[in-house]
């Protein structure tokens, strides 16, 4: 999402556009963090861009009433249904404004079907489509390099302006948070839900579907890869066979299986 905004910003200067007219939607929920919170609104207000909260817990706690579902019951259709009542929010806001809502998700997502159906993995313009997540974690990290590219002039320019610094870690802070979907209750404020846990490091996943897709490897020339890559093949392994082969086999199965989400 900081990737998206960044997008949106460039895209408005380029345009010579206002970047107020970029509305950034905040819609905390269960599982939502206040460091998260904290991160977006630094963001929004150092690129002068419109933030607006919108709250789902109570939309989310009468929805899963409806339907007839536990509040306790912390399972698929719980993380789903937030992540549907964000995408309803956002595509009736665009249509409130005449706007295009810009998506989030990402080409790993994509791959392994992390998102949601008809949840977070549509939108009416989807920039990140075709970025892998470790991708993503360098165009974040690039930014942070070139506040000056990314903020309002009259801010960058001001004699001792922290802006710079202040925009440069926030993006830090982002990239040293995590990969979460924040679905499930925070504890203490602090993310429940790790993604890289759950389906793999990002940098096996990536590496399998970039030599997969680009070039036609088989499973075999892919793990043979990946043991120089990563593994024992290396100075320095990062993972062993066993973890690759793991990792690999989660690969494979959701890109599969989740075809029906692209």
């Amino acid at each position: 999402s900081s990737l998206a905004l960044l997008v949106c910003w460039q895209a408005f200067r380029i345009m010579q556009l206002d970047p107020k007219d970029i509305r950034a939607l905040s819609m905390p929920g269960p599982g939502s963090t206040q460091a998260s919170r904290e991160r977006l609104e630094r963001l929004a207000r150092l690129c002068g861009v419109t933030l607006r909260e919108i709250p789902i817990t109570n939309a989310l706690e009468s929805h899963l009433q409806d339907i007839g579902h536990p509040l306790d019951q912390f399972d698929l259709a719980y993380e789903n249904a937030q992540a549907r009542e964000r995408t309803q929010i956002l595509l009736d806001l665009a249509n409130q404004h005449n706007a295009l809502m810009v998506g989030t998700g990402d080409l790993s997502e994509l791959a392994l079907g992390w998102s949601t159906y008809n949840g977070d993995h549509m939108s009416m313009y989807a920039v990140n489509a075709s970025i892998p997540k470790t991708l993503v974690r360098h165009l974040v990290g690039w930014c942070a390099r070139q506040p000056e590219q990314f903020l309002p002039p009259e801010t960058v320019e001001t004699e001792n302006s922290a802006a710079p610094r202040h925009f440069s870690a926030t993006l830090q802070s982002v990239l040293d948070t995590p990969v979460s979907p924040e679905l499930l209750p925070a504890e203490e404020d602090e993310i429940q839900q790790k993604t890289e846990e759950i389906v793999g490091p990002y940098e096996l996943h990536d590496f399998f579907l970039y030599h997969m897709m680009r070039w036609g490897c088989t499973p075999a020339k892919i793990l043979y890869m990946a043991e120089h890559a990563f593994g024992s093949l290396t100075r320095e392994p990062v993972y062993t066979r066993e973890d690759i082969l793991k990792w690999m086999n989660v690969f494979y199965r959701r890109f599969f299986s989740q075809q029906f989400k692209r």
